[in-house]
């Protein structure tokens, strides 16, 4: 392997983008179930502070920098971003609601990659390379390890969990497909998008009710819901997904439930069985796999 081979790629800084964008992000569901009980507020509702919040940050930094000219070239792309990232946040918020935080969570990313693997295999015509096909497959099922049964929920409440997080893993694969073929501006159209699905969101959420008391607690959660796992979260990743593709963004965010899981069951009281301790695992082997050096092409 030659040095320039061994050196910092786009395609390296991408993948490092990715593995952050998933971290961060998997600190949403904790902090909006938090939010949801302080405030007593819907899943929606909370989704549409989330977007708002984060939203409204984006674009005062993307201001800041002078780049909110692009948006008026790309009114289109605009909406659809807003649009589907209003849908998958409500279908996510309303999933925590009816099962739990890390079960919602690895249902919504452990389905993500075999959505964006069919919708690309459809596309090539061809199914993806085989070390691909191996950690999509460990994912997978390390996130089927990790999700278990949904103890304690009654049958109706977990189908429609379940329901829920599918909804939200199909959103999300198609943001991932959608953002991999960048335009111009593609931050600032990205950080607008935030601030285009809370307002998209907000008669939902107002339907459901968003008055809150304006306790320190209260705002302390949506200030962290708007930056970290929102304005932050998204940036990295749509940054990511530029040059390491949708099929690498899939695998990188299986870090999420990872994160999802690891802080519910510090702060939240939920337990990880010894079947998830090797769910965890097997997800990790799987992104080792994917990004170990030597790949010589990324999955397009």
């Amino acid at each position: 392997m030659s040095t320039s081979s061994i050196s910092i790629s786009p395609a390296r800084v991408s993948s490092a983008m990715l593995v952050t964008a998933g971290v961060l992000a998997g600190t949403g569901g904790l902090a909006g179930a938090l939010l949801a009980a302080a405030g007593h507020l819907h899943p929606v509702a909370v989704a549409t502070y989330r977007l708002l919040a984060g939203g409204l940050c984006a674009v005062t930094a993307v201001a800041a920098a002078g780049h909110l000219r692009h948006l008026r070239a790309h009114p289109v792309r605009l909406l659809v971003l807003g649009a589907l990232l209003a849908e998958c946040q409500a279908a996510y918020q309303v999933s925590i609601a009816q099962i739990s935080v890390s079960l919602a969570t690895l249902i919504t990313t452990g389905s993500m990659p075999v959505f964006v693997a069919a919708v690309t295999t459809y596309r090539a015509r061809r199914l993806p390379e085989g070390r691909a096909l191996v950690a999509i497959a460990g994912s997978v099922a390390g996130l089927a390890l990790l999700c278990g049964g949904p103890a304690g929920v009654d049958a109706w409440h977990a189908a429609a969990g379940v329901v829920m997080a599918l909804l939200a893993g199909a959103g999300f694969a198609a943001l991932a497909l959608f953002a991999e073929r960048p335009v111009p501006g593609q931050g600032a159209i990205t950080s607008a998008a935030l601030l285009v699905g809370g307002v998209l969101l907000a008669p939902f959420g107002l339907a459901f009710g968003m008055a809150v008391s304006l306790t320190g607690h209260v705002v302390a959660l949506v200030g962290f819901l708007g930056v970290v796992p929102t304005a932050l979260a998204y940036a990295a990743f749509f940054l990511g997904v530029r040059h390491a593709g949708a099929t690498a963004a899939a695998l990188a965010t299986v870090l999420e439930p990872l994160t999802a899981t690891l802080l519910s069951v510090a702060f939240h009281g939920e337990r990880l069985t010894m079947a998830g301790i090797g769910g965890a695992l097997l997800i990790a082997g799987a992104l080792v796999l994917y990004y170990a050096p030597g790949r010589r092409t990324l999955m397009r």
